[in-house]
């Protein structure tokens, strides 16, 4: 599964390399100032990714407080890459404190965004744009009506979601379907073995919403690399938690897994996150070069069934509250084992009654 084996992203045309590169950290303003890269750090790590065969760039107007999409930006101009690549930025953060309609995803922010976006790309369009988070405020016609705007304006190609509700998703596919507007194409969530709440609803109505996921985080910020142990914290995520001890104990099989493969605990976990159900890229970032080198190398391999099914047993997560009526175990009590059920035979045709 090389990264030049491309696939279509959602219910789509859109064809999309199985690992995404992240430049959350291209640049070294704002809040990511702490591990980002300059231009000419950044520069090896998009190269190396474009020569496996890599398209799918995923970056974001409040990273590196803008300088990650002008770098990113500057790197594919000088490679000369543009309609090669699938470009994606994303909005919603706040880009001026003192000013409440900077920031959301009502129509005024959402095309200043976009606007300031291509300026910092230095491009007239992006592939692929999405939704960051969302703020709980701006009706959901508005913004599926503005994005449907933005496409038939050519500004963005494609639309989609990240970091938002399921129900938020289905709605907004939902609105686009009965409108004919520009459908959702994407929605991207965090998503590892240490953090799989996203099968409960999300991948499911990706499935059948046709909304393909890009998992960020596949690592959970590090952890299923391997290098903490018990007794660090260090999550990345909002709330900076401590990790669990389920966290702790998964650790053990997956290293068990990668030492039967000979391969390490990080590309194990980005294989598995890659090739689950619903999941149609992972991104990952990368300090250097050859560390990307190193997660790219996850594609190399298959995972074998029994390791999977060892990996999924110890990070399966036990559904909660009215989730458990959708198991096996209620299944049975709504359809008995002993109960004949089969498929229609051909020429089957439903009763019309007349009322």
């Amino acid at each position: 599964m090389p990264l030049d084996q491309y696939y279509l992203l959602g219910r789509s045309g859109l064809r999309v390399s199985r690992l995404a590169l992240g430049t959350m950290n291209f640049g070294t303003g704002g809040f990511h100032a702490a591990y980002g890269k300059t231009e000419d750090e950044a520069r090896p790590i998009f190269r190396k990714y474009l020569d496996e065969g890599g398209n799918f760039l995923d970056t974001a107007d409040f990273y590196t407080a803008g300088e990650s999409e002008t770098i990113l930006g500057r790197l594919i101009a000088e490679a000369n890459v543009r309609e090669r690549v699938v470009l994606t930025t994303k909005f919603t953060n706040s880009v001026d404190p003192g000013d409440p309609n900077a920031g959301g995803n009502g129509r005024k922010h959402l095309v200043r965004a976009l606007e300031a976006s291509l300026r910092r790309l230095g491009t007239d369009y992006v592939d692929l744009f999405l939704l960051h988070t969302w703020d709980r405020l701006t009706p959901v016609e508005e913004v599926v009506h503005t994005l449907d705007d933005l496409v038939r304006a050519g500004k963005i190609r494609y639309a989609g979601l990240s970091d938002v509700p399921a129900w938020y998703a289905a709605r907004a596919q939902s609105i686009a379907e009965a409108h004919s507007r520009t459908p959702m194409i994407n929605l991207q969530l965090p998503y590892s073995l240490v953090q799989r709440e996203i099968e409960t609803e999300h991948v499911p109505m990706g499935q059948h919403l046709g909304l393909g996921i890009t998992a960020w985080s596949p690592l959970a910020g590090g952890f299923l690399t391997g290098k903490y142990r018990n007794g660090g914290t260090g999550r990345f995520d909002p709330d900076a938690q401590t990790w669990t001890e389920r966290d702790w104990q998964l650790l053990k099989p997956l290293e068990e897994v990668a030492g039967k493969l000979g391969v390490t605990m990080a590309q194990v976990a980005i294989n598995w996150v890659a090739t689950q159900p619903g999941i149609a890229s992972a991104i990952v970032g990368a300090s250097s070069a050859d560390q990307l080198g190193k997660s790219m190398a996850a594609l190399d391999f298959e995972l074998p069934a029994e390791s999977r099914k060892v990996l999924d047993e110890a990070s399966a997560v036990p559904p909660a509250s009215v989730y458990r009526m959708f198991t096996a175990q209620y299944q049975n009590w709504i359809v008995t084992p002993d109960t004949k059920v089969g498929d229609k035979p051909d020429g089957y045709a439903p009763a019309v009654r007349n009322w």
